[in-house]
């Protein structure tokens, strides 16, 4: 904690200027570093509490991704019984890059103007 500085009868302070301001450099430094721990303990904080949010988002997406395949293994299969299964497979590929054609496309739109935007 800061010291104030004392006057004495004369009116003279018994500290100099130049050692008030190291002390005020020292108190600045102290503040510094105090806010610089504050801002750590902060994201330490949140990153904990999203951790186990995280995990599970991950593990729902794997999940997610099995389902697809799933399906997709499922359409060939039921395909494959009317046009058998080299067509059966290449119609549920064409569809597939259709689908993700399609969402690169829009995904391409959306950021065109946000990037048109940056300085």
């Amino acid at each position: 904690m800061a010291v104030l500085p004392t006057i004495d009868a004369a009116g003279v302070g018994e500290e100099g200027i130049a050692d008030l301001v190291s002390q005020l450099v020292e108190d600045a430094r102290g503040l510094a570093s105090a806010e610089v721990a504050v801002v750590k303990a902060r994201v330490g904080e949140r990153v904990n509490a999203y951790k186990s949010a995280i995990v599970f988002f991950a593990v729902a997406g794997v999940l997610a991704l099995a389902a697809l395949i799933a399906a997709l293994v499922g359409a060939v299969m039921t395909l494959a019984t009317l046009i058998g299964p080299g067509l059966a497979t290449l119609a549920v590929v064409i569809a597939v890059l259709a689908i993700a054609g399609i969402l690169a496309l829009v995904g391409k739109s959306r950021l065109a103007p946000a990037m048109e935007k940056r300085p």
